[in-house]
């Protein structure tokens, strides 16, 4: 039992933790595919599989560049679920890269790169948070707003929704898509 140290690797594991809720919590507030359960998630496991390898690649650098390789791969699949195409629009890329980038927090930890993982969570957050998406052109596109339209019926009700987009088309509104 001389290799079972838990305290250093529960540390490790709640700051890959802690390092990916400021992240999450973005994404959640913007109501994206992946939010405050799915971010640190993704960081917590990097954190593990780099962090569960350790003893047993130890001198070893090729595999645990192997393990590594095999975590970013993973997580890339991950964030793959995150983009959809919508018409001509792709949605959902800056959701997949971030999830990607949390990945490295959670290697960051893992290797025990707390610098790094630190300076890679401070500028995801500030990414999404400050940078905003530019499109390119003279595009003038008025007041665009995505709705989402949540109904809530009981047994024997029926939900009919176009009175409500009946409602915004009468204001002016143009809807676009159902």
């Amino acid at each position: 039992m001389d290799s079972f140290r838990i305290l250093p690797h529960l540390v490790a594991l709640a700051a890959a933790y802690a390092l990916a809720v400021p992240i999450g919590w973005d994404r959640e507030k913007a109501e994206r595919s992946a939010g405050l359960r799915t971010f640190p998630l993704v960081s917590l496991a990097a954190c593990s599989f780099v962090q569960a390898t350790e003893v047993l690649l130890a001198g070893h650098p090729d595999g645990a560049a192997r393990i590594i390789e095999g975590v970013i791969t993973g997580i890339g699949f991950i964030g793959g679920g995150a983009i959809v195409k919508h018409g001509t629009s792709v949605l959902g890329t800056a959701t997949a890269a971030s999830l990607w980038a949390t990945g490295a927090i959670g290697v960051s930890v893992g290797v025990g790169a707390y610098d790094v993982a630190l300076a890679v969570s401070v500028l995801i957050f500030a990414t999404l948070r400050l940078v905003v998406p530019y499109k390119g052109g003279n595009q003038d596109p008025g007041n665009i707003y995505s709705v989402r339209v949540r109904t809530r019926k009981t047994a024997g009700e029926s939900v009919s929704i176009s009175a409500a987009f009946s409602g915004a088309e009468s204001a002016g509104s143009l809807v676009d898509g159902v």
